[in-house]
């Protein structure tokens, strides 16, 4: 019973850990545009962006993704969930694949980390263009490890790989589209 309790807890927390992942690039490419305003309205926005980068990345992205983990692992190693048996087993490959996606979106995570001590510090070290691909990444790990959670064995290793492939590149071509719009 107790469970299925962290295991929802578990999901509500990836939930808003997600959240944060989305919108911190977002703030961190209208921190960097502000760069393009008059003296005044850069200094007014920045120090806007600030704040919000600060609220939310101490208020909600840290936490959450403090508490995915928490939940993440008390749900792996609660008796009920019996994951080691069988792990190299097919039936069973999809959540290592699954914990190796997991570790790359905690770094993904620090990456951010690193991009928000630079913009506290007024180091704007990306452009907005890279800073937009770079917001991508974590939509990428969440259709492989959503993908991975419910398709699980039925899913092709091979054929998952070529639509997550094919799923970067139409996502690469539409920020190269946008981007060309915009300069228009």
């Amino acid at each position: 019973m107790a469970y299925n309790y962290f295991k929802a807890l578990h999901i509500i927390f990836v939930v808003t850990w997600f959240a944060g992942l989305f919108y911190m690039p977002r703030l961190f490419i209208y921190n960097v545009e502000a760069g393009e305003k008059s003296p005044e309205e850069c200094s007014i926005l920045r120090n806007q962006f600030k704040i919000m980068i600060k609220r939310l990345w101490y208020g909600i992205t840290w936490p959450s993704a403090i508490i995915t983990l928490i939940f993440g692992l008390t749900v792996l190693f609660h008796p009920d969930y019996k994951w080691y048996s069988g792990l190299l087993n097919e039936d069973r490959l999809w959540l290592l694949i699954k914990l190796c996606f997991v570790v790359l979106l905690y770094v993904y995570h620090l990456s951010l980390h690193v991009i928000f001590k630079q913009q506290m510090r007024d180091d704007f070290k990306y452009s907005s263009q890279q800073l937009r691909i770079w917001n991508e990444v974590a939509t990428v790990f969440l259709i492989a490890i959503v993908m991975l959670v419910v398709v699980k064995q039925s899913l092709s290793f091979v054929w998952g790989i070529v639509g997550l492939f094919a799923f970067i590149a139409i996502l690469m071509i539409a920020i190269n589209l946008y981007k060309k719009s915009r300069s228009k």
